[in-house]
């Protein structure tokens, strides 16, 4: 999250994305950085899956990340 509000403070759309194991702890750093980034969460675990199987979930997540940034 900090990442993405660097960004979004320099004026560059960004979308945070993680695994669905990290929801809780984005909306933490969301209060801490007091800055509501944008976030995608994909199915968890990613560690292991294989080329393949990390295109699925970037195919599934492409369209909500896309509309994300252009909201931004």
């Amino acid at each position: 999250m900090h990442d993405i509000t660097n960004l979004e403070g320099r004026g560059i759309p960004s979308v945070g994305i993680a695994s669905t194991e990290f929801i809780d702890a984005a909306a933490t750093q969301v209060v801490a950085l007091g800055f509501d980034a944008a976030r995608v969460f994909v199915p968890h675990p990613i560690q292991g899956q294989n080329d393949d199987e990390i295109r699925a979930l970037a195919d599934a997540a492409v369209d909500e990340i896309v509309a994300n940034i252009v909201r931004r």
